[in-house]
């Protein structure tokens, strides 16, 4: 048997990487318009964020059911590139 392997996608993710990963994704006013919260509106920080979600288990949720549902979602980097057009290359 191989070591500890989960299938879990929150296994060993802690409430600061998660609310990290999706500031870097989204910025803080495109996740204050995708989980209505004011610790992502009001002078958002990591820190203060942290703190309202440790206390909140809804708000938790909401934010932990967003980085679950951004493992699914492709990145702009992700998208292909458009393949090259030599009417358009050099101008």
């Amino acid at each position: 048997m191989t070591a500890h392997s989960s299938n879990d996608p929150m296994h060993g993710v802690t409430l600061e990487m998660i609310v990290n990963a999706l500031v870097a994704r989204y910025g803080w006013v495109e996740l204050s318009k995708l989980i209505n919260i004011n610790c992502f509106k009001n002078d958002p920080s990591v820190k203060s964020s942290l703190k309202f979600l440790r206390r909140t288990p809804w708000a938790r949720a909401e934010v932990e059911a967003l980085y679950l549902d951004s493992l699914d979602e492709p990145t702009a980097d992700d998208k292909e590139e458009p393949g090259f057009n030599p009417w358009t290359q050099g101008r």
